[in-house]
Order: structure tokens, then sequence, then C-alpha cells
């Protein structure tokens, strides 16, 4: 059977009765919201990604955790805050992404926080650099349910990865690979669904037959090309790719680069997922990646009063009427993506 149909028939086995009912509310809840130009919410999250931790071992650029750039501090995520707030969450919850900033296998108990979400019939997910998939973590990953392991992969050539990758070693990428592909095969497992992400730009962009040839040879189940972010993109970056299908940016006759997408006044995100950071913030989305929009805090408020309070209220309310004002929104190019298997 093809594998991105046994993984979406995996998700589709998370689904509940009240999980369906809280998705309708949060959809009917958007449309209403868009057409009138007034905040409602009447569900929960069906999304949230929660913050392992703000470390990371490698250097990225465009990367705050990899440019050691943020002005929040670095710090692991509690578990008793973790706990509380799946408790409070998982009736409704449908999918869980153990990611925001930093590497997630850093956490001395991520994969226990990420069977926590899987004994509750959460779809978890996670991304990963890869070089901790040391044996024993792969089958401990295999073992605790994780249902998507997105794998960063650059560049098939040491030279090509390390260029994006600093201080990144391939090799450890493709070992962490095989022992997790191997675990699953020991172990019988259909999960992790496994998926090469790959970031597209200018130093790899020759690459993309070659990433797609090594996941056939390896048996990862998934291809992602993904499109760069670049924080001063209006006067270009050497990070830009050259085929134009992959990049956020377009060229404009003064030589300066503006956002492909068009800026609407509305956001799907903003009703049906948000981020929570290691030390309980609730912001946004992902693009608010120095938490500068902060609408609650999980150290002092429960989740279901967060969510439809005042702060966020007012933040969807802003968006509706004039999302320009928001500066994270200004080099939002949610929809960007592109995925190839």
């Amino acid at each position: 059977m093809n594998r991105n149909l046994l993984d979406g028939l995996n998700f589709a086995s998370k689904l509940t009765p009240r999980r369906v009912a809280n998705a309708l509310k949060v959809l009917s809840s958007y449309y209403i919201s868009k057409h009138t130009g007034r905040p409602a919410q009447r569900g929960l999250p069906m999304s949230v990604s929660f913050e392992p931790t703000t470390s990371c071992n490698l250097r990225c650029p465009e990367c705050p955790s990899g440019l050691r750039s943020f002005t929040r501090p670095t710090g692991m995520l509690g578990e008793d805050l973790y706990k509380r707030t799946i408790d409070e969450l998982h009736e409704t919850l449908l999918y869980l992404i153990f990611y925001f900033q930093g590497e997630p296998y850093l956490h001395p108990q991520f994969l226990d926080l990420v069977r926590y979400a899987t004994e509750r019939n959460i779809y978890t997910a996670t991304s990963t650099n890869a070089h901790y998939l040391t044996d024993a973590n792969a089958r401990k990953t295999v073992e605790s349910g994780l249902d998507r392991l997105i794998i960063s992969i650059d560049g098939t050539t040491q030279e090509v990865y390390q260029q994006y990758r600093v201080g990144g070693k391939l090799e450890k990428v493709l070992e962490g690979t095989k022992n997790i592909l191997r675990w699953k095969k020991e172990l019988k497992s259909r999960t992790p669904h496994v998926v090469f992400q790959f970031l597209v730009v200018k130093p790899n962009e020759h690459q993309i037959a070659d990433v797609r040839q090594l996941a056939r040879e390896l048996g990862v189940d998934e291809v992602g090309l993904k499109t760069a972010q670049i924080y001063d993109y209006e006067h270009g970056s050497d990070l830009m790719p050259t085929l134009d299908e992959y990049s956020r940016y377009a060229p404009q006759t003064d030589g300066t680069y503006r956002i492909k997408n068009g800026f609407g006044d509305h956001c799907w995100k903003m009703w049906h997922s948000c981020v929570i950071t290691w030390d309980g913030l609730v912001v946004p989305c992902c693009f608010d990646k120095d938490a500068h929009h902060r609408l609650g805090d999980l150290q002092t408020q429960t989740f279901t009063d967060l969510w439809h309070g005042s702060a966020y209220t007012d933040f969807r309310k802003t968006l509706l009427r004039s999302r320009s004002e928001i500066d994270m929104c200004r080099n939002c190019t949610e929809g960007t993506k592109v995925w190839a298997d």
C-alpha cells in the first residue's frame, strides 16, 4: 500500500466524534470571522506545537537557535506544564507537533513526552537534524509511538550539506535515518512516517533529484521540498534559490525583492493552532520565533481561558482589521511550501 496513504489512514484513526465536532466549530468560527470581520472562536485548537527546547547543536543561518540570537531565555519544557496542558486538551486535540525552535532530542525526556501523547491517541510529529538518532534513541522513538519524523537533510554531500547545516555531519544524518528504518522493520511498526525535508536554497538546489534518489535507496517514506524564509529578503541573499518555483520571493524592477503570495486580512492558523514555548508562553504561530506576541502564559492560566481570553481576541481582531499592522506577518509566506514525493 502507498506509504502516504498509510500515513493518512493512521491520521484518520485519531478522529473521534468529539475531535470532529471541535474541528467543525473551529472551521465555522474562522469563516464567520472572515466574513463578518469580527473575531469569533467556539472551539479549541486542532493542532498545537510544543517547544521541547531552544537549545541546538548546529548553527544554521536564518535560524535564531543556530545564530544564538534569542532575546528570550533558553531552557527545557517542564513535564508538569506539558502534561497539565495535554490533560486539558487531549479530547479535542488532533495533531501535536514537538518542535518550534531548537533540537527536540536534546530534551532528556523528549520521547517520554511523545509517549504521553501517544497514549491519548493524538497524532504526533517532530522535526530533527537527526544527529542524536543513535541506535538506542531510534528504538525508543519507534516504541514511543511517534507518528511522523521529519529529518532535515539539506544536501546529499557533506560539502553542500554543511553550507546551511553549519557544524553538522551528513554521515550522522544518514546513520540516524538507517537506525530508525531498521527499528521500524525490526519492531514491525508502521510508524513513524519518515520524511526527508530538503530546504531548497541556492547552494543545494542542484541536488533535488539526488535527495529523491537517496530517499528511495534508503526506504524513506516521503521527500518534502521546503522553501526558505529569509529575514532580510528585500535586497536578496546568497541563499535565495535561482529556481523560481522554490523561492518565496520575486525580484522587482528596481533590484529588490517582494514576497510572492498575497496578503489578506485573515489567517487560518489563528483559529486552529498555536505554539507553546518551553516555558509556557502561548504565541500565535511559528513566525513569532522570539515570542514577541505573547497571548498568555500557561504557568498562570488554563489553556481554555487563554484561548478565549481578551489578548487572543484582540490579536485576532487586529489581524482581521489590518494584518500588515503585525510585524511578523509582513514576512509570512504561509502556503508557499512545496511538497513532493
